[in-house]
């Protein structure tokens, strides 16, 4: 006798929204892009249960800096105009630039996808776009994971996040305890809005509507805005190399004014020169658009400075020099100043 609550037809995982097939044909694709990243310590990467890496042996006394993040918001955009091939460099920038903060050299990286319903393409353009950002960082793409999880998110979006290591060595970790008065303050441009305050770049393309500007700095009103975070890793490790550099910001969430002071000492501020570097058509339509003042610039958005250096004053000059050589556009942006009771730890 068959009970009225037996089901009639079975249901596989595919039926149910996870496409087994779908997740293996992605890893087939991914594994040719990951295996370009391949560098020393690499054990076993992609396809076990763990990813296994060995320290340099070149190191002396290792010290390990982790970082993890995502692309925020700018995803809404990458939906919305179906551009998914830079968004994975962000993620890739957005951590290994926060390990280079410490002075590190960033060792490898893992990712974390997650959608509704697994695109292939979609997310082999995206896991294309995170190798291209660990080759270009030089650090190995050993793991990940894929996550379809129907009901999740909406159809045709999907989320991401990051995770990078690096390594230092103990005696030359970055920490800005001797930073002092007299240092300068160096900044290197960045190559767009990066990957913060899409919050507010999103209500400024609905506020312009139509009349948003056909070209900014020279590329289409999408690539201007969509442009992938710069990743500062090789050149930033070659200056720390050739020169004594005190401390380094990632100008990320919060811009400007709320980042630098992650590295200073007690008792110090950072002094910004209005005017010391240009800004760009791009910062210049997102400020008239929001109608925003530069205090609240400076906090948002990188405003046009990336990635922050910090140095002596006698060797400012030929740092900079190493860094332009290298490809930095490279601006004298301020200088570290006594900071008095109560003041601002950055005036702009």
């Amino acid at each position: 006798m068959t009970s009225s609550n037996t089901p009639t037809t079975a249901l596989s995982y595919k039926d149910a929204g996870v496409d087994i097939d779908a997740g293996d044909a992605l890893v087939e694709r991914i594994k040719p892009l990951a295996k370009k990243t391949m560098r020393e310590g690499v054990l076993a990467g992609i396809g076990g249960f763990g990813a296994l890496f060995e320290v340099p042996k070149r190191y002396k006394e290792p010290v390990l800096v982790s970082g993890t993040d995502g692309v925020g918001t700018k995803l809404k955009l990458a939906f919305e105009w179906n551009m998914h091939d830079t968004v994975g460099i962000d993620l890739v920038a957005m951590s290994v630039n926060d390990v280079l903060v410490q002075g590190a050299e960033p060792l490898f990286f893992l990712d974390y996808f997650a959608c509704g319903k697994l695109d292939v393409d979609t997310a082999a353009a995206v896991v294309g776009g995170i190798a291209k950002g660990c080759e270009l960082s030089g650090c190995a793409l050993i793991g990940g994971e894929t996550a379809e999880m129907p009901g999740m998110y909406p159809a045709g979006e999907y989320d991401l996040a990051g995770f990078a290591v690096g390594a230092v060595e103990k005696s030359k970790i970055l920490t800005g305890a001797d930073v002092q008065p007299g240092d300068v303050v160096l900044g290197l441009a960045s190559s767009g809005v990066h990957s913060n305050g899409f919050s507010l770049v999103r209500k400024c393309i609905e506020r312009a509507g139509a009349s948003a500007p056909a070209l900014l700095d020279g590329k289409t009103f999408k690539q201007a805005l969509m442009e992938p975070t710069r990743l500062y890793v090789k050149n930033v490790l070659a200056a720390l190399a050739a020169h004594p550099i005190k401390a380094l910001a990632h100008i990320t969430g919060g811009g400007l004014l709320e980042n630098i002071p992650r590295v200073l000492p007690e008792g110090t501020a950072a002094h910004l020169v209005k005017g010391s570097w240009p800004q760009t058509e791009l910062f210049a339509w997102l400020q008239a658009t929001a109608g925003i003042d530069d205090f609240e610039m400076n906090r948002t958005f990188n405003n046009g400075i990336g990635m922050v250096v910090v140095i002596d004053a006698a060797h400012a000059a030929a740092c900079a020099e190493t860094l332009s050589a290298l490809g930095e556009t490279v601006y004298t942006i301020g200088s570290i100043t006594d900071r008095a009771q109560g003041a601002s730890v950055v005036v702009a």
